[in-house]
């Protein structure tokens, strides 16, 4: 059930959620106000070592193939998450529905979710199968209701979901730095990436969910072994978390959109600060951990990670309109980050390791950007 704690106040609705079946500068790739050279820590450390160094190395071509549309016609897809048979489970933000797409692309409606309030950068967002969805047949969504964001539980039956159980509310909403991403951890519990809902004070308190990362069971409690006692947060310090991945080694990573200068990557260790607003990039303040790769907001706006089957680390750029490639070993970057596809797909959300060891991305460009024949799109991507 719920907690009670004062982090998690029960949701009271007139009814139950139920699934309705049918057929700011440095903000989802906004302009900044300002805008800076590109810049990059040098691979010293993940935590405090870091300075500037020149610009990333680019490249427009991915070293084992060319990249194919899966799947066109979607309308402002943010999220997708496979289930077991290797189809995919794909969120439409603004339409608040759910497609099942497979690997050929064929695509059918698992329906839409009641209660969605799609204004600003809110809407369905995450989605997370469980680990043990072949005996549950769980799945949890994140998604911006009239007064907060929430995460709530259904499973996936033969004729669609069913009934929509609230596990976690209370996340602070905005029409921007709304965070939204859901995924499971290799402990078996689930993270959640928040944002500060354009209140940055929210990053740095302890009792807010806002501007955190949270590690929650699948009934919304806080998880065994958190670094706050009898609390679901995991890190604070977050301006707006956007990716969450893990390598083979078990380092979380996590991308972040920056303000009007620096947008990041960190590797995640519980309980650490990672300094909002207080810091912005690499400043290695005592206190704070510092990202293992920065860039100007220009050049990325990320959103979705995922680690590849190469070990890499693979990020989406909104603003940027690129996929990033981060070299790493264990917590550590290895080299520059590589440049790939740029201005080729436009306005990039997600991006997910597949079955078949190839990337799945989502275009973006039905939202803030400029749409192309047959957008918005998955996209597959092989790798080395």
């Amino acid at each position: 059930m719920p907690s009670s704690q004062p982090w998690c106040r029960p949701l009271v609705l007139a009814s139950a959620i139920v699934l309705c079946l049918t057929g700011c500068s440095g903000s989802e790739g906004d302009p900044p106000a300002t805008t800076s050279p590109t810049a990059t820590p040098s691979t010293s450390g993940a935590t405090s070592s870091g300075s500037t160094t020149p610009s990333p190395s680019t490249s427009s071509t991915i070293p084992a193939g060319s990249p194919s549309d899966v799947a066109t016609g979607l309308e402002v897809p943010w999220s997708i998450a496979f289930l077991p048979d290797g189809d995919a489970l794909v969120t439409l933000r603004d339409r608040a529905e759910v497609l099942r797409v497979t690997p050929t692309g064929e695509k059918s409606s698992l329906g839409t979710i009641n209660g969605v309030d799609a204004g600003g950068e809110g809407g369905l967002l995450g989605i997370a199968v469980s680990p043990t969805f072949a005996s549950d047949q769980t799945v949890h969504l994140y998604f911006t209701a009239r007064d907060d964001n929430r995460i709530v539980r259904t499973t996936l039956g033969a004729d669609g979901f069913t009934s929509m159980t609230p596990v976690l509310s209370g996340i602070p909403k905005a029409g921007n730095h709304n965070g939204g991403r859901i995924a499971w951890g290799p402990d078996g519990f689930l993270y959640v990436g928040t944002g500060d809902a354009a209140q940055p004070d929210r990053a740095q308190s302890e009792t807010s969910l806002g501007g955190k990362i949270l590690r929650i069971t699948a009934d919304g409690a806080p998880a065994a072994g958190n670094p706050f006692n009898g609390s679901p947060v995991w890190s604070l310090g977050h301006r707006n978390v956007q990716g969450l991945a893990w390598g083979k080694d078990g380092t979380m990573f996590a991308s972040e959109f920056g303000q009007n200068t620096w947008d990041e990557l960190n590797v995640i260790v519980p309980g650490k600060n990672y300094g909002w607003p207080e810091v912005e990039g690499i400043e290695n303040r005592e206190g704070f951990v510092a990202p293992i790769a920065q860039w100007s907001t220009s050049d990325s706006s990320p959103s979705g990670i995922a680690v590849g089957a190469d070990g890499a680390v693979y990020m989406a750029a909104l603003r940027g309109e690129s996929l990033w490639r981060i070299n790493v070993a264990g917590n550590r970057r290895q080299g520059e980050p590589i440049r790939l596809l740029e201005n080729k797909f436009g306005r990039i959300r997600d991006v997910v390791s597949a079955p078949d060891k190839t990337l799945w991305m989502l275009s973006n460009n039905t939202f803030r950007g400029e749409p192309r024949d047959g957008d918005d799109r998955i996209i597959r991507v092989p790798i080395g």
